[in-house]
């Protein structure tokens, strides 16, 4: 009887830990401590459930897998209201990819709960990305929808889906052109030069030098949109490349 009693302490002591840990990335206390138990439990730990069952997050996963998609699929309905399917779902399918989600589950440290037998360094990328779904997958079974919703909200559509970007418009030539130069090692800087024109308006004029040559000029109403006009003109000048590179 002390045995049972001093199993259920220690289970008790790991969910109230756990969950404490959890509050702030859910924004609430969970209520079914047990999902998340599962939600960081792998595999290799070995454990089963009261009737047998491997007690570990893949199941959950498969439901937060789910659950994501369904919310996902409902932001891109109401967001993007002249798009065809095929269009949503191309779309869909870039949010909830492997490769984001694994962004997002890094960005919130998952793994650092995880109640693994094998070392956290010897997992791969997906790790990340599995926790997310399976910690989605908990909160709906916590929970329910509405709750799974807004945490996705906050959790992955409000932080980390801009429609502009994955829909492949450039939001600023400045930043690619930027980003890409320090990719490829290149030198760069904008140089203000001399306006000479006769427009009442003041006017700025630009020059875009990429390893001391120069590739594009402009001219604006102010300095940022001159740099920003500059960019655009050296961005299809050199387009081919960059598109290459990226």
């Amino acid at each position: 009887m002390n045995y049972i009693q001093n199993i259920l302490k220690l289970r008790h002591k790991t969910n109230n830990k756990l969950s404490t840990a959890l509050e702030p990335i859910l924004g609430f206390k969970p209520k079914k401590t047990h999902y998340y138990d599962r939600a960081f439990t792998h595999r290799s730990t070995n454990k089963k459930d009261e009737e047998g069952n491997p007690f570990n997050y893949e199941r959950l996963e498969y439901v937060g897998d789910a659950i994501l998609g369904a919310v996902i699929a409902h932001y891109l309905y109401i967001s993007i209201l002249d798009a065809n399917e095929g269009y949503l779902t191309k779309m869909r399918s870039k949010i909830v990819s492997r490769s984001h989600l694994n962004k997002i589950g890094k960005s919130l440290n998952l793994i650092s709960l995880l109640d693994s037998k094998l070392d956290h360094n010897k997992f791969g990328d997906n790790i990340h990305g599995n926790l997310f779904e399976a910690l989605v997958g908990a909160v709906f079974l916590d929970r329910g929808y509405s709750t799974s919703e807004r945490f996705i909200f906050d959790s992955v559509i409000d932080p980390h889906v801009d429609l502009d970007q994955l829909e492949g418009k450039v939001i600023s030539y400045k930043s690619l052109m930027v980003e890409w130069c320090q990719k490829e090692k290149k030198t760069f800087y904008f140089e203000g030069i001399e306006d000479s024109g006769k427009d009442q308006l003041k006017h700025f004029s630009v020059k875009l030098r990429i390893n001391g040559t120069t590739v594009a000029k402009a001219r604006a109403t102010s300095k940022k949109k001159a740099e920003e006009k500059v960019s655009k003109r050296a961005y299809f000048a050199l387009q081919s490349k960059i598109n290459k590179n990226i």
